[in-house]
């Protein structure tokens, strides 16, 4: 099989080689170090395809070896391989994200006389190897060789000691999330239960959760305990010496709580010898992440949990089978699909039980229950990716979001494990749920989904848990600017594209009247035009344009009226359910295709920024003009998605930049939340066997075969379904899952 393993060259640098090739399988292409620096916040441990548990080494804190540490900066990962400082693995970890949050029950292994202080405990490191399901790398401190992986719900992991002393710890005082709050109880010399507290997500204080743990060692140690850190006290204490330090509790074993606590085993080891330690998750109770631990590791076996992660990220990544390009373009593919297949993730346990959302229920299913919706990312390609390959994925996703709004009362936003935490703009469940709907994945409560979109669509702005800015929205068309730097346009452009969405869903369901208003409503995008700028400019209250006015103002994060993470220029082409009615408002095609063009041109255009990442196909819908798209989007590929810790542009975004990746790579792109429909370019394999899914798509077959007279052929001659003509450069889904055959002719001149 091919590793990726990166090795310490000298100190200060690092290096990838390839360690193995005995096989070709689909995890053998991928590189999970890809991301984990240029802020692309992914990290390289084992988890399996939407797995609730993920193990990710933790070594952002505690040394100035670091150059990123979460406790002196705004950092949402809990793995850079830019940093040198190893403080344990995390368990449970967000990927890609833009907000700390997660990433705790750190578990490390040390050697020698016990120290629960992680500044003085942790160690640098060497020997990383990273594969799909398996993360091991060697502490240099103390000559340990750590080794973990993971089941849906379970982590394992297998630490090699040195002769001697050997301690495993457990931290619960630390880790990504801003919450705090812990309690433990040991059920037994080899066994510790217990609860943290997690939330607080993008500074929102009220979404807050607990996540329960088991752990587990395979041998009786020599001792156990526990550590607390102790209240700095003054003169009433003056003879306590644990005092503001970390207090080691050797003969204390019943229930230990406090905002940093942990518990340990210690050893009397063998040169060689190995402890393993298991660790089972619930977001319901102690007793589930037991029952999760033993239903899905029946005693202690590291390499059958380790065979077990590989296949099933095998079998989930060869739905797609590429032939022809590069081995790093295979790599940079295959790592895509892997990262954009890490969330949503599972939520309930081996059981069916889940906590239910925004409340303290306890709920049942009987498929599966998912969490972690980045929707306002996600929306874009993420749940049409899945609806294409992992449709059974996609509509017990989509089950998921309408449970949420029976629970809570409304659809979700940017839900994390039950709890809403409001961040980032629009509402975007909408386009997810209608888009599934489209392409026939029907079997949800439908009429129930249409009364949760209703409700967040027309519900006046007090009691609008989702747009509380939609008065103005509803009875002028627009939200004005009303304090300086409050996203306004963009909410604004979200609800446009949501609201279209909804008014396709109105008709289909004969709410005609609904549907005619919800389409009308989503084209005032028209009123945020400035005809003196060509771009998208914030209106007063009293309705006039801002003024001064910057459309470059908000590039690179800078605070900016009416926009969120972005300027002006990265949102004003965002309007994918009318770019006809858009090329019309520029005054034709000729200008629209040169304003367009002057995105690109002068370097307006964000990679990182997701309202811009449909820009590149918005050239296709010009007859003539399909060129730019084919030529713009091999730029992008080459440019800033590369098999190097820094191959992605900037914050995967749970997938969402991974996936532009996977579907330009494949010759076709869901440029339109409101429309079944794709966008085709130029693929850069060359052949691509997508293999369907058996119950939704009859285990339909899929080939895209690349006919090019030489490597530097770019753009499409022509395009062939079935050996006719396709004279388009959009298909339908209903099109693409029907092809047997699609065949792109390149040439190398446009």
């Amino acid at each position: 099989m091919n590793c990726f393993r990166k090795s310490i060259l000298t100190i200060v640098a690092f290096t990838f080689i390839w360690v193995c090739s005995f096989s070709n399988e689909p995890a053998d292409k991928v590189n999970p170090f890809i991301g984990t620096t240029n802020y692309g916040t992914t990290n390289p441990g084992p988890v399996l395809p939407n797995g609730m548990m993920s193990v990710s080494p933790f070594n952002v804190m505690g040394s100035d070896l670091n150059r990123f540490d979460k406790d002196k900066q705004w950092w949402s990962t809990p793995y850079s391989n830019n940093n040198k400082f190893f403080t344990g693995f995390s368990h449970v970890n967000l990927s890609g994200v833009g907000c700390p949050e997660l990433g705790s029950l750190l578990l490390m292994p040390t050697a020698g006389e016990l120290n629960v202080n992680y500044e003085d405990y942790g160690s640098e490191y060497v020997e990383e190897v990273a594969t799909p399901g398996y993360y091991s790398n060697i502490l240099s401190k103390y000559n340990i060789k750590t080794e973990v992986s993971a089941t849906t719900r379970t982590s394992i992991a297998r630490f090699t000691f040195p002769e001697g002393q050997g301690n495993i710890l457990l931290n619960l005082g630390e880790g990504l999330t801003n919450e705090s709050g812990a309690w433990m109880r040991r059920v037994s010399d080899v066994e510790v239960e217990g609860m943290k507290l997690l939330g607080t997500f993008c500074y929102n204080p009220e979404a807050v959760f607990p996540i329960y743990f088991v752990i587990r060692v395979n041998k009786a140690p020599e001792s156990t305990g526990y550590w607390k850190m102790q209240r700095q006290m003054g003169v009433e204490a003056q003879w306590d010496s644990t005092s503001g330090v970390r207090k080691l509790y050797t003969r204390y074993n019943r229930d230990i709580a406090g905002d940093d606590i942990g518990t340990y085993f210690t050893y009397n080891l063998e040169e060689g010898e190995t402890v393993e330690v298991q660790i089972g998750v619930s977001f319901v109770s102690t007793e589930n992440a037991r029952m999760n631990l033993d239903a899905e590791q029946k005693g202690f076996d590291f390499e059958l949990v380790q065979s077990d992660a590989r296949n099933a990220w095998n079998e989930a990544l060869s739905k797609a089978i590429v032939q022809g390009g590069t081995d790093d373009q295979q790599t940079v593919f295959y790592t895509g699909l892997y990262h954009a297949l890490i969330h949503p993730n599972i939520l309930n346990d081996v059981n069916g039980e889940y906590p239910e959302m925004e409340s303290d229920g306890i709920g049942k299913t009987n498929s599966n229950r998912y969490t972690v919706f980045s929707l306002w990312d996600t929306y874009r390609n993420v749940h049409q990716m899945l609806t294409l390959l992992y449709p059974e994925t996609q509509l017990n996703m989509v089950r998921s979001m309408v449970d949420m709004y029976k629970e809570g009362g409304w659809l979700p936003k940017w839900e994390l494990y039950s709890r809403e935490t409001l961040t980032m703009e629009g509402d975007p469940a909408i386009p997810v749920i209608v888009d599934s709907w489209k392409k026939g994945l029907r079997d949800f409560d439908i009429e129930t989904a249409f009364e949760a979109m209703y409700k967040s669509a027309t519900t006046p702005g007090k009691d609008n848990f989702l747009r509380p800015d939609i008065d103005d929205y509803l009875s002028r068309g627009f939200i004005p600017l009303e304090t300086e730097f409050d996203n306004s346009v963009s909410h604004a452009l979200e609800y446009y594209i949501a609201d279209n969405a909804l008014s396709q869903f109105a008709q289909a369901l004969g709410k005609d009247d609904d549907a005619h208003r919800l389409y009308n409503q989503s084209l005032n995008y028209k009123k945020y035009y400035s005809p003196e700028y060509g771009v998208f400019r914030p209106i007063l209250p009293n309705g006039e344009f801002l003024f001064p006015f910057n459309p470059k103002q908000g590039e690179n994060f800078e605070d900016v009226p009416g926009f969120h993470e972005g300027s002006s220029w990265n949102y004003s082409f965002m309007v994918p359910h009318d770019v006809y009615g858009l090329i019309k408002m520029h005054g034709g095609k000729k200008k629209f295709i040169n304003k367009l063009q002057e995105v690109f041109d002068d370097e307006h255009y964000d990679p990182t920024n997701e309202p811009n990442i449909g820009y590149p196909f918005l050239f296709s819908y010009v007859k003539g003009e399909e060129w730019r798209t084919q030529k713009t989007t091999q730029e992008l590929l080459a440019k800033h998605f590369k098999n190097s810790t820094d191959g992605l542009p900037g914050n995967d975004d749970t997938g969402t930049m991974s996936t532009w990746a996977v579907f330009n790579m494949m010759g076709f792109y869901p440029d339109n939340a409101t429309d079944a429909s794709y966008t085709f370019t130029t693929p850069v394999f060359d052949k691509i066997t997508l293999n369907l899914d058996d119950f939704h798509y009859n285990a339909h077959t899929i080939e895209i075969e690349t006919i090019r007279p030489s490597s530097n052929a770019i753009y499409i001659d022509k395009i062939e379904i079935d050996g006719k003509r396709f004279r388009s450069y959009r298909i339908s889904h209903e099109e693409l899952i029907k092809a047997n055959k699609i065949t792109f002719y390149l040439r190398n001149k446009r």
